[in-house]
């Protein structure tokens, strides 16, 4: 193919699909190509020079690079089986990028390295692609983060039920049971038969929220009566057949009575906390197999309780502590423990750039037994419902089209590209059209239309609650389970 057409295809590759690409945003205005000789050559990604490697994790996973130079330029793969290009040549400007596509091909084997050799001239220069292996470690008996993704269909939040976190003076929390607080938020006693059903109607991964602060003694122990009752529905979900997802719930979030937050200056007040809850989690169920997966916190918020992007940056440092804290107090409990799959998620487990930014991922002994969450309630006033009468008839969005469809797109395309940066695979923790004010044929749209989308992606989200009256088990909502299922098939 001709030189010329090559560019064709990049000028068109650049409009169609890289709009949304942090290169091309930042690139400069394009003035005319260069006819002379090059000097300069130089590999860009989100805007920075490549030193001399990327690592990936071991999914199928793209990038884009820009490539800086003002002549045209060619490059070669090494290893062309698992190293992708868009094209294999380009021109050169004065003062713009021109654009490339590198796909990566999931590794089911060892760590490998390619080099891509860039070439203008007399300038050359190297970029190493290295990739993570599923590891050669004889005594690891669990899949890895990303073969646990693929082996989630959807899933269902047990939500309002132990994560319960009353607070107040109506409530004493004295003499109460594990099953006072089970029930407390006005929901049944979680059963069998409950989660019989949830995994009857095709939801194979179900997530356990469990509030813990308000269960431990001031030496930071777990009640013993409460961690025996957080096993028995551990047990009810495994029984079932389903993978379990067991996090710590409302000890974050915007209640008067949190305390883990994400605040550098209460640091070091709380890291004993909450390194002993994960110590005494992990100690309970290390003999559990690779279907239960630990979560480090939910919807962490900073001590302001800021659902916005924190005002303060080492609210960010703070949650990489904190989470790796937790990767550190699983870990060191041995046994399974070592290689347990573990879930991070972003500040407030929100999907903005600056969150998906400012998140990074632990350091692990086995790094391919992490994974990514974030939670989408998008668009927010489709989604939600409000006490706010004035508000509700100011922002409510009723119809779930072609907008509503970008705004999720664009929640999706941020957080695959954010984790396929850091080589970790992802899923919506919770998302749902929880709120009833628009029609559920329009809630339907949105189910399925999500679903698809996660699929079409290799991963999946679990649903906030809702659909199924768990007090008698009548599924009132089965619509929208049907358009779930459609969307993941």
């Amino acid at each position: 193919m001709k030189l010329r057409n090559i560019f064709g295809m990049i000028v068109l590759a650049a409009t169609l699909g890289f709009q949304g690409c942090t290169d091309v945003e930042n690139a400069p205005s394009y003035t005319g190509r260069s006819e002379g000789p090059a000097s300069k050559l130089n590999v860009m990604k989100d805007s920075v020079k490549v030193s001399d490697a990327l690592t990936f994790g071991i999914g199928a996973t793209s990038t884009i690079l820009g490539v800086e130079c003002d002549g045209d330029w060619t490059v070669e793969s090494s290893d062309t089986t698992w190293v992708k290009l868009s094209n294999h040549a380009g021109y050169g400007f004065f003062d713009r990028w021109s654009f490339m596509r590198v796909d990566i091909v999931k590794n089911t084997g060892d760590e490998r390295s390619a080099t891509l050799t860039f070439k203008s001239g007399s300038l050359t220069k190297a970029v190493t692609l290295n990739q993570r292996g599923t590891g050669t470690d004889p005594n690891d008996p669990f899949m890895s983060a990303y073969s646990f993704v693929e082996n989630l269909k959807i899933g269902y939040n047990l939500g309002n039920t132990l994560d319960s976190n009353p607070i107040g003076s109506w409530w004493n929390p004295e003499g109460k049971t594990p099953i006072d607080f089970e029930t407390q938020w006005g929901q049944p006693q979680t059963t069998p038969e409950i989660i019989n059903a949830i995994a009857e109607k095709g939801f194979n991964v179900i997530r356990v929220p469990v509030t813990w602060g308000i269960h431990m003694d001031n030496n930071n122990v777990i009640d013993a009566a409460w961690m025996d009752r957080v096993e028995e529905v551990v047990k009810m979900v495994l029984n079932a057949g389903c993978y379990c997802i067991l996090n710590v719930q409302h000890d974050t979030g915007a209640a008067d009575n949190v305390w883990l937050v994400a605040d550098m200056d209460k640091y070091a007040s709380i890291k004993d906390k909450y390194k002993a809850i994960w110590t005494q989690v992990a100690q309970r169920f290390a003999d559990y197999d690779d279907h239960l997966v630990f979560e480090a916190f939910n919807e962490i918020l900073d001590s302001s309780k800021n659902w916005n992007d924190p005002s303060d940056p080492r609210a960010y440092e703070a949650i990489t502590r904190l989470e790796q804290d937790f990767v550190d107090a699983v870990r060191a409990t041995g046994g399974k423990n070592l290689y347990r799959n573990l879930i991070v998620n972003p500040y407030s487990a929100g999907s903005t750039q600056a969150k998906l930014d400012g998140m990074q991922i632990p350091n692990d002994v086995h790094p391919n037994h992490i994974l990514a969450s974030v939670h989408s309630y998008d668009p927010y006033w489709f989604c939600n419902d409000t006490d706010d009468k004035d508000a509700g008839e100011k922002y409510y969005i009723t119809m779930f089209g072609a907008e509503q469809q970008q705004e999720v797109l664009d929640v999706i395309n941020r957080v695959s590209k954010r984790f396929g940066d850091l080589g970790v695979p992802w899923i919506f923790g919770e998302f749902g059209a929880i709120g009833t004010h628009a029609d559920i044929s329009e809630r339907i749209k949105y189910a399925r239309f999500v679903t698809t989308q996660l699929k079409a992606r290799g991963t999946t989200g679990l649903w906030w609650m809702g659909l199924i009256n768990r007090k008698n088990l009548n599924w009132y909502e089965a619509e929208i389970v049907d358009a779930l299922m459609q969307g993941i098939q």
